[in-house]
């Protein structure tokens, strides 16, 4: 071992034991970076021993590990990284596909278009007597919708666009909510779903996004049913 009082190590040896000359063609910079402070300090550590008492191959050989575990980690993060990346991609693109098609989402809006207005009810549960009671812009209640028993599942829904005073509703938005009972007592088996045509597709820090008529941004993995 050389016992030089020099604290650096040649840039060619720093490079050999990264497998690179140039760290702009590093994909993984801050890896290299970290490498060669490392090696950088071990090399200077080695220089500086004392002759009499030189560091012992185990030492040695326990450093040059520990560098070899921290860069074995690093690059598997870049893997999965990469990876979810080209998942995310697949993703966009298959859900392009669902551009135009109308979808069941978690949501409580009704848009009420021509007359009618599609909604469904996601029953965690069978239920004795399912209702569904519409509220205008306002929050005041213009109709309810007895959808009768039950089974666990998904049910479509309609609302025609008639109020309990046998007047039409204007088109436009609306909201819904669901009660649900079985033998007269009151459950919580019913939720309520939104209808909506896909319009386009996004990705974002949440992952693919899809943007549905009268209901707004939902993620892909939200999605009910596709009709």
């Amino acid at each position: 071992m050389s016992t030089s009082g020099t604290n650096t190590v040649s840039s060619a040896l720093l490079a050999a034991m990264n497998g690179t000359s140039n760290s702009s063609s590093n994909p993984n910079a801050s890896t290299q970076a970290a490498q060669n402070q490392f090696l950088t300090l071990l090399v200077t550590q080695m220089q500086n021993q004392d002759p009499m008492n030189p560091m012992d191959n185990a030492q040695i050989t326990s450093q040059l590990a520990e560098l070899s575990t921290v860069s074995g980690i690093n690059t598997l993060n870049s893997t999965v990284q990469s990876l979810v990346s080209s998942y995310q991609t697949s993703q966009t693109l298959q859900a392009t596909s669902m551009i135009g098609q109308t979808v069941f989402t978690p949501g409580n809006s009704l848009t009420l278009s021509s007359g009618t207005a599609d909604f469904g009810v996601n029953m965690s549960t069978a239920a004795g007597d399912v209702k569904v009671t519409v509220q205008n812009s306002s929050g005041q209640t213009i109709d309810t919708i007895d959808l009768g028993a039950q089974k666990a599942g998904t049910v479509p829904g309609v609302w025609n666009g008639k109020m309990s005073n046998g007047a039409t509703a204007p088109d436009g938005q609306y909201t819904f909510t669901v009660t649900t009972s079985t033998d007269g007592k009151a459950t919580s088996s019913g939720t309520p779903l939104s209808y909506g045509q896909v319009t386009s597709v996004s990705q974002g820090a949440s992952g693919v996004m899809l943007n549905v008529a009268g209901v707004g941004e939902v993620s892909l993995t939200n999605v009910v049913q596709v009709f």
